[in-house]
């Protein structure tokens, strides 16, 4: 109960989380103690910073969605994951080119791997469903992946 209520604060705060960028100046070259960014592309920091934050959000509520999902479809998420984390990461690599261009090609290994193990799970699922007297809940319950913890669904993948 403790960690439902934590993950439902998160996402609670994901408004005021996306309007952080309304603290950050409108000059190209920002100075402070922790650093200084210079937006060549963009002209302005609060550019950058809005669209960072229009890539950050979504990434942050599809992990939120990818550690707490209990279905077994649950690693076709990594898909729309890796495309934000590519388009964050060229945001802040370039600063120079447009960021959303080329991002299928970078995809393409992502979507090779996974589309085609969802597709067998499914497979297999319905496989089931035609030889057992099993409900089709029951036998996505047994497909779930459910660690005990947070930190065990985090060790899986790693």
């Amino acid at each position: 109960m403790i960690i439902g209520s934590i993950i439902a604060t998160l996402i609670a705060i994901t408004p005021y989380l996306f309007y952080l960028y309304e603290s950050v100046p409108n000059i190209r070259v920002w100075n402070t103690f922790l650093f200084t960014y210079d937006s060549k592309y963009y002209g302005s920091v609060l550019t950058v910073a809005w669209t960072l934050t229009g890539k950050l959000i979504p990434l942050y509520l599809l992990f939120i969605w990818f550690f707490t999902c209990r279905h077994w479809w649950y690693h076709a998420l990594l898909v729309p994951i890796a495309m934000y984390a590519y388009q964050i990461f060229i945001t802040l690599n370039d600063d120079l080119h447009y960021v959303d261009s080329n991002q299928l090609i970078y995809l393409i290994p992502i979507m090779a791997v996974i589309v085609p193990s969802i597709y067998l799970i499914r497979a297999q699922i319905f496989n089931k469903v035609n030889t057992a007297n099993k409900s089709l809940q029951e036998l996505e319950d047994e497909f779930k992946v459910s660690p005990k913890s947070f930190w065990d669904k985090i060790k899986q993948y790693f």
